[in-house]
């Protein structure tokens, strides 16, 4: 019977499975024992056999017993064969591998020192460096934004500094590099933005600090963004200050050689000034409203003729005439683009009574000399087609330019002017004897 507990001993000492080892245990005991394969016998049958005394038995229990003493001194049998437990695998690692590949990756923030481009050509960009508050808004179109505003040159020398720049947003009210910037930023934001000279001041730059073709740095923090001011409610006087800061933009792109913007600039200011009112306006400011107009219709119709936008300059010096009939700079503007039409007769009269009222006026003295020297050579070449044409009566005369289709040379209407008098005349004579 020792030798029979000795086995048992040594089965139940073996170690389990790795399979096992990873497993839970069962909550309701121990698993039963799965069936030996076919053709081997039950276990008590090898119970049955290890009760057999003879002599061979005898020396395989002196031999197991030595083995034991030997395996005594080794390590347990769980450690053989198996690495340490900061090597093995732990248990669930798989699991939790699988776990978090099956999760989805956060995006990643952007980073705060990326630069954005605006354009796509590297002329204009931008970078937030202090980024709004969580759920504020960007501006629209035509809100009205505060910002402050600090302008430096490439080189770092601060050369402009705005606490409160106050611009309604695309009207065209600012530099360009603001204009196109400020869409881009949150209430609240303070961005970084570069941008080179076009989007700027230009070649002509801004005296006396910004010199011409200078790339600027603009740091900009956007305060507020409102919606703007309802035209008709606005009053006289809330009207006159719109429409003039309007005008002084226009002036501005006019000094930069930006015809366009200055031609979008007035026009604004005309809008300003003609939309139709519910407030009532006293006198004065009506009066002040109709200068004001004036004065942005003449700058309009020199940005238009800078863009040799003729027929809208010709529209815009005749409204002015229309409620100024001798305002010198619409009579001049106005024969300067009959002039340049190739209207030198109807030119001619518009620039003398222009110089009428301002004699000493040497622009429109100038530009008078000029237009008579021009329709003097045009004379002269029209007198000596009419000679060439006069010198072959064969033929009948051809048409000159600037005459009717149905002109007639004057010999001609000379000599039938004479035979119509003379059949008058021997009418008359014929009469009298009868």
């Amino acid at each position: 019977m020792s030798k029979m507990k000795l086995r048992r001993e040594r089965a139940n000492s073996r170690p389990p499975s790795s399979m096992a080892s990873c497993a839970e245990p069962s909550a309701s005991g121990p698993e039963p024992t799965a069936p030996p394969p076919a053709g081997v016998p039950p276990l008590e049958d090898f119970e049955v056999l290890d009760g057999v005394e003879d002599a061979e038995g005898e020396e395989e229990e002196e031999e197991e017993e030595e083995e034991e003493e030997d395996l005594s001194e080794l390590p347990p049998l769980e450690d053989v064969g198996r690495p340490p437990l900061e090597e093995a695998e732990q248990p669930g690692a798989l699991a939790r591998e699988f776990l978090a590949a099956m999760e989805p990756e956060p995006e990643p923030a952007p980073a705060p020192d990326e630069w954005l481009d605006i354009l796509g050509n590297g002329l204009l960009r931008k970078k937030t460096l202090v980024p709004g508050p969580p759920g504020s808004s960007r501006p629209a179109k035509g809100q009205v934004v505060t910002v402050q505003l600090q302008t430096s040159l490439e080189n770092g020398t601060r050369v402009q500094e705005e606490p409160e720049l106050v611009f309604t947003l695309g009207d065209c009210d600012v530099i360009q590099a603001l204009d196109l910037s400020v869409p881009l930023m949150d209430v609240g934001e303070t961005a970084m933005v570069t941008a080179d000279s076009k989007y700027c001041y230009g070649p002509q730059g801004r005296n006396p600090y910004i010199p011409p073709h200078a790339a600027l740095c603009l740091e900009v923090t956007l305060k507020t963004a409102v919606d703007g001011p309802d035209l008709e409610m606005l009053t006289g006087q809330e009207r006159v200050a719109l429409a003039n800061r309007k005008r002084e933009c226009g002036n501005a792109h006019y000094q930069r050689a930006d015809f366009v913007l200055a031609a979008n600039s007035y026009d604004l200011a005309i809008k300003a000034i003609t939309s139709s009112a519910k407030v009532d306006m006293t006198f004065e400011e009506e009066e002040q409203l109709l200068q004001l107009k004036v004065k942005c219709l003449n700058n309009l119709a020199a940005s238009q003729l800078k863009l040799d936008h003729y027929r809208a300059a010709l529209r815009s010096c005749s409204l002015v005439l229309e409620h100024q009939p001798d305002n010198i700079k619409a009579l001049f503007r106005k024969g300067k683009v009959l002039a340049q039409q190739g209207e030198y007769s109807e030119a001619i009269p518009i620039l003398r009574a222009a110089l009428k009222l301002e004699p000493s006026n040497k622009t429109i003295h100038a530009e008078l000399s000029k237009l008579v020297k021009k329709h003097a050579a045009q004379r002269s070449t029209e007198t000596a087609l009419y000679r060439k044409m006069l010198g072959n009566p064969s033929r009948l005369p051809a048409k000159c330019p600037g005459k009717g289709a149905w002109s007639i040379p004057w010999k001609w209407l000379f000599g039938a002017t004479a035979v119509a008098l003379g059949g008058v005349a021997l009418s008359v004579v014929i009469a009298a004897r009868n």
